[in-house]
């Protein structure tokens, strides 16, 4: 079921700015027996999650697009990721048979690090994918693992963005912060990384990456909202320069607190309705080529 009242609040937060939509970069679908793996996780509260975390959106597939479409989110990926060998090819398979279905989803992919990673991910550039997703944290690799050197190559050649989940939270380990990522971009200057959730809690040295990186960015995703650890107040003049890097990012269906929540959050920092409005459609729209004044490709 749709809640009216819902959609609406987030439809009057973008209308307010003049906005076709928002662009959100970081929403997640995956194939059900993954989906009920991933809500089983977070329902325990295991060891990679280290807390209470009610998941908010539970609802069916058909449910949750036409939600997103309630609200005027116009664009948003599935972002799949793997977590072991062998997993990246199922995964593939089934976000394409969702572009299909959903057709202004962003086609998504992911990879890991294994000998036949930089085969698949070839196919995936000629077949017209427009994202992939990494997560370190669950995956339990680094970003400059031997094994992906000739993804990244291939990734850099096409300019493809890649959204990597390196920050520390919600529960670091050996594999996540900001070291593989600096040793990653020093051999591939080129490569177009939306940093997810801002690096947190590793805040600095990712804005920093973005900063000296010409085509790295950075997503929202749950930073500024109730549930996460307030972003260092020190470092939001420099969000407001770096602002035409900054991109929406929600983490919908797995969060905690209504979608409008983050978007307040958004707001709250007083950086200006220009920088709200980059945030939140501008910026998704340059980088996967989308009609900046509406939706059309």
């Amino acid at each position: 079921m749709i809640d009216d009242s819902e959609a609406a609040d987030v439809r009057a937060f973008w209308e307010a700015l003049g906005l076709p939509g928002l662009f959100d970069v970081h929403v997640h679908f995956l194939p059900p027996n993954i989906q009920r793996a991933v809500y089983a996780v977070f329902d325990n509260a295991g060891p990679k999650i280290g807390r209470e975390w009610p998941i908010r959106y539970r609802q069916s597939h058909a449910d949750r697009v036409a939600l997103l479409r309630a609200m005027g989110v116009r664009r948003f990926p599935t972002l799949p990721y793997a977590h072991k060998p062998g997993v990246a090819t199922y995964l593939n398979d089934w976000a394409a048979g969702f572009k299909r279905d959903v057709p202004e989803s962003l086609w998504s992919a992911t990879f890991y690090p294994e000998a036949n990673a930089a085969s698949y991910v070839g196919s995936a550039l000629t077949a017209g994918v427009e994202v992939f997703k990494v997560h370190l944290q669950v995956g339990e690799f680094h970003l400059d693992d031997p094994l992906l050197d000739e993804v990244w190559g291939q990734l850099e050649d096409a300019g493809t963005p890649v959204v990597v989940h390196a920050g520390s939270g919600p529960v670091g380990n050996d594999f996540t912060g900001p070291g593989s990522t600096e040793r990653l971009l020093r051999r591939f200057p080129r490569l177009a990384l939306v940093i997810a959730h801002m690096g947190a809690p590793e805040c600095g040295a990712f804005l920093a990456l973005a900063e000296r990186h010409e085509r790295v960015h950075l997503d929202t995703t749950m930073v500024f909202t109730d549930f996460f650890p307030p972003y260092p107040v020190e470092l939001v003049p420099r969000l407001r320069d770096l602002g035409h890097k900054v991109l929406l990012g929600s983490d919908f269906p797995t969060i905690p607190y209504p979608y409008l929540h983050q978007l307040e959050g958004l707001a709250r920092l007083d950086l200006g309705d220009g920088w709200l409005r980059a945030v939140c459609w501008e910026n998704g729209a340059r980088m996967f080529g989308v009609d900046p004044a509406g939706v059309g490709p």
